[in-house]
């Protein structure tokens, strides 16, 4: 059967033409009535056979071929490239950073939506032209967008969003778009975020008992990073000790040779800081939970193994939320748990 009998175009539809081209094409490669290296009309053959502008087929084509389910070859033609996946949900998965917990968010999120979706995965790095690059070639080739809106700017800041990059998130259709981590935003979408300022403020306070046993908090918070930290982290942290009337310093990183005093506090964000802290804390005999506290931000699997206390958002339930609003079509904004863990090292 000629491929121009399968297509179905209604002119009576609010669906635009381009996208009923994608659909039909993909509706008959999902029942088998076309297959693998089936060569499809031209653009010039198709928009004369359905009376279409060739601007409306050519864009359809685009998608298709954005989607790896065609391939054009010069001087042959179109051909379908794809035939498995078809019929599923596709999704973009853009995270700014490649990290444990970053990738738990993405694993759970996997892990919820089982066969019901193809998933791709890309990180930008906190980087604007990486993001933006990567939207200009995918923006009309999934049907969901999930992203974790982190840059940089020049000066290593880090921001929520850049004007561009809020221009471009802004084109995704209403209800193809769901925001993680973050909810800082003009931006029209379902969020599932971490509040940074009153989660770290919360979290502490919950752990206040343990805390007040030190005499001094220290707070070393990443400056000039390639993945900066949201400085509203900063913010929770100060209204924490001032309200709890505890001295308390921020510093940039845990330097070699940090000077350690008995009922010192640290908080850790940077893993490197960590590992550099208690180094030190052995280097000096201090006992790491009674002389010394350590809390670090973001749980992972080894500080767990390692009884660190750590302060963390639910990386697991992130993921698992973000899929389940997918899956049942939920909507709104969702915030995330935040908790104090508490363990041996405070």
């Amino acid at each position: 059967m000629k491929i121009q009998n399968l297509i179905k175009i209604d002119e009576n539809s609010r669906k635009p033409k381009y996208k009923q081209i994608v659909d039909s094409i993909i509706y008959n490669i999902s029942n088998g009535n076309l297959k693998m290296d089936d060569k499809i009309p031209s653009i010039n053959m198709f928009s004369e056979e359905f009376y279409l502008s060739r601007d409306t087929v050519e864009k359809a084509y685009n998608v298709l071929k954005e989607r790896k389910i065609i391939t054009s070859i010069r001087g042959k033609g179109y051909y379908v490239t794809r035939t498995k996946l078809i019929s599923k949900v596709n999704i973009l998965f853009l995270i700014n950073k490649l990290s444990t917990y970053k990738m738990k968010i993405y694993n759970s999120f996997l892990n919820k939506m089982g066969s019901t979706s193809h998933i791709d995965l890309y990180i930008y790095h906190c980087d604007e032209t990486l993001f933006l690059n990567l939207m200009e070639k995918n923006i009309n080739a999934y049907d969901y967008f999930v992203i974790m809106p982190h840059f940089k700017t020049e000066e290593l800041k880090h921001v929520s969003f850049t004007k561009s990059t809020e221009d471009v998130i802004k084109k995704i259709p209403k209800g193809k778009l769901l925001l993680l981590d973050n909810q800082k935003s003009n931006i029209d979408a379902d969020i599932i975020y971490q509040d940074f300022e009153n989660d770290i403020y919360n979290a502490l306070n919950d752990g206040i008992i343990k805390i007040s046993r030190y005499k001094k908090m220290f707070l070393a918070y990443p400056n000039n990073t390639l993945y900066p930290y949201p400085r509203r982290i900063l913010h929770g942290f100060r209204k924490f000790c001032v309200e709890n009337k505890l001295e308390f310093e921020i510093i940039n990183e845990i330097f070699d040779d940090i000077i350690l005093k008995k009922g010192d506090l640290f908080i850790t964000i940077e893993e490197s800081d960590l590992v550099n802290l208690v180094h030190r804390i052995r280097e000096d005999e201090f006992e790491l939970g009674k002389d010394i506290g350590v809390i670090s931000y973001n749980d992972t699997p080894l500080k767990e193994l390692l009884n660190i206390t750590c302060i963390s958002t639910d990386f697991k339930v992130m993921g698992e939320t973000a899929a389940d609003m997918i899956l049942n079509r939920k909507k709104g904004k969702i915030k995330n748990p935040f908790n104090f863990i508490d363990r041996e090292s405070v």
